[in-house]
């Protein structure tokens, strides 16, 4: 089993309030951070999003037509997401409902971004 993080509090990081402060882009790559269930699962959405909207207008402007690319995203999307949060952030995935809730967040709203973007670009570019 691994152990569980402790939670780091800042005193400087503290707003007046007590909570803590806003998500900073340094804790997406240190392994050490604190990380609630929303956080991380913001952080993974957007990420997706990101992949999705780049992976789109690659895949439109190449031109790529064809299924296997529509699964391809949904792989590589899948796989980039595993290895953030496993390899990368080293966070036990029980803590946040399994692999399947973490798999899961912004799936469906990457792939109709992902279609989205490669429709367009596609049919603007080679039409």
């Amino acid at each position: 089993m691994r152990e569980r993080k402790s939670v780091k509090s800042n005193p400087q990081e503290q707003h007046q309030n007590g909570h803590s402060s806003p998500f900073k882009l340094a804790k997406l790559l240190d392994p050490d951070a604190s990380w609630d269930k929303d956080q991380l699962g913001d952080a993974l959405h957007w990420i997706r999003q990101a992949l999705a909207l780049v992976c789109g207008l690659l895949w439109g402007a190449v031109p790529l037509v064809g299924g296997i690319w529509f699964i391809l995203f949904v792989v590589l999307s899948t796989g980039i997401i595993y290895a953030y949060y496993a390899l990368v952030l080293k966070i036990d995935e029980e803590d946040f409902g399994g692999h399947g809730a973490l798999l899961q967040e912004g799936l469906f709203a990457s792939i109709s971004l992902f279609l989205l973007a490669w429709i367009l670009v596609y049919s603007l570019a080679h039409f």
